[in-house]
Parts: C-alpha cells; sequence; structure tokens
C-alpha cells in the first residue's frame, strides 16, 4: 500500500512540475498579475484540487501528513527561526548570481493602490493557502512516504522535487534548499505545523517587500 501512495505522489510531483515548466515555455510572466483578483481565484481552485489529491493518496491519513503537535514546540519555535535566518542569508548571498528573485517574475513594477485588495487577497493565497497545502504535500506526505529509504533520502528528494514543481531553473537551488530546510525541520520535530509557519512567514515577508522596496 505504502509503495502504490508513494509512487502516486512522484507521479503527482511529476504532473506539476511538467504543467509548471510547460507553462513558463509557452507563456509570459505578468509582473503585475497579483494585481488581479482572478490569478488568487485560479490559485485557490489548484491548491484546492492539489489539497484533494493530496488527501486521497494520504488515504485521508492525518499520520501520514504529520498533523499532529511537535515533540517541542520550544525547540519548533527555535529551529524555525534559525532556518529562517538561515534561508534569507544564503539566498541574499546566491540571488546576486543566480536571479532567482527575477526569474519568478512575481515583483510588481510598482505599488498601485488601487488594486490593494486584489493584491491582498493573493497574498492570503499564497502567504496562507499555499504553505499549507505545500507542506502537507511535500513536508508531510512525501517525506513521510519517503522516510523508511532514510532521512537524508527524504529531506534531499523532497527538497529537490518542491524545487522542480515551482518550474524555475535560475532559482531551483535556492527553492531546493528551503525545501530540505522544511523537510529537516518536519524529521526534527515530527510535525509539519512549524514548516508551515516558517513558509507562511517567508512568504508572507517576501510579497510585503516586493512592493516596499
Amino acid at each position: 500500500m505504502r509503495q502504490g501512495r508513494l509512487l502516486a505522489w512522484f507521479g503527482l510531483v511529476a504532473a506539476l512540475a511538467a504543467l509548471q515548466y510547460g507553462g513558463r515555455a509557452t507563456s509570459k510572466t505578468d509582473r503585475n498579475e497579483l494585481y488581479h483578483y482572478t490569478i488568487a481565484i485560479g490559485g485557490f481552485i489548484q491548491y484546492a484540487v492539489l489539497l484533494l489529491i493530496v488527501l486521497a493518496i494520504a488515504g485521508w491519513r492525518t499520520d501520514l501528513l504529520a498533523l499532529r503537535r511537535p515533540t517541542s514546540w520550544r525547540a519548533a519555535l527555535g529551529f524555525a527561526l534559525l532556518i529562517f535566518v538561515g534561508v534569507y542569508v544564503v539566498i541574499a548571498l546566491l540571488d546576486p548570481f543566480l536571479h532567482g528573485g527575477r526569474e519568478q517574475g512575481l515583483t510588481p513594477t510598482g505599488w498601485e493602490p488601487k488594486h490593494a485588495g486584489a493584491y491582498l487577497v493573493n497574498a492570503v493565497v499564497i502567504a496562507g493557502v499555499a504553505p499549507v497545502v505545500e507542506e502537507l504535500t511535500y513536508r508531510g506526505l512525501g517525506v513521510s512516504l519517503l522516510e523508511r529509504y532514510g532521512r537524508w533520502v527524504a529531506i534531499v528528494v523532497v527538497g529537490c522535487c518542491f524545487a522542480l514543481d515551482h518550474g524555475l531553473v535560475q532559482a531551483f537551488p535556492e527553492l531546493a534548499l528551503f525545501g530540505a530546510a522544511l523537510a529537516w525541520l518536519r524529521l526534527r520535530v515530527q510535525s509539519v505545523y512549524p514548516g508551515m509557519i516558517v513558509h507562511a512567514t517567508f512568504n508572507g515577508l517576501s510579497l510585503v517587500l516586493a512592493v516596499t522596496t
């Protein structure tokens, strides 16, 4: 049963990667797309479908999704802070060479107050919905299915799959590092919740900096 779940999970990862890379190859990114409500609606629908697929693969088992209290909230928050600071330092060192942020193309050309509502709704999807669904997909189900092959195998594979499913090339190392760090956190505290907090904070801060710097 677990082998079948793993194959289904890899199939999902492959399909997401194909969709992301295919979409970027055939369409041009609009830097101001977060000023449109339709982007938020489309994103919400996509994440809802992804969540249903992940829940189906997991057989609705909360243990496979790591939906449980961390072994220690104090340790979890300490590790989370360490990862948050460490990832930002590494990205600050790599981005001038890799230009991962520019490749993603989500930084608006400028702040437009008249579109603040749409930007806020998109922020809810990106910093609220996305971290929950992605953590359940990769650090929840993915790590649970891969852990039997070794903790570091799970960390590296999940990090790479997470990066692949963003459909980026230059930003791949940064995303893989972030995904692997969250997988490490999940294994250290046996819970997906701290990773959700780090992921949501990272995405939220990125959205704020995108229109204030």
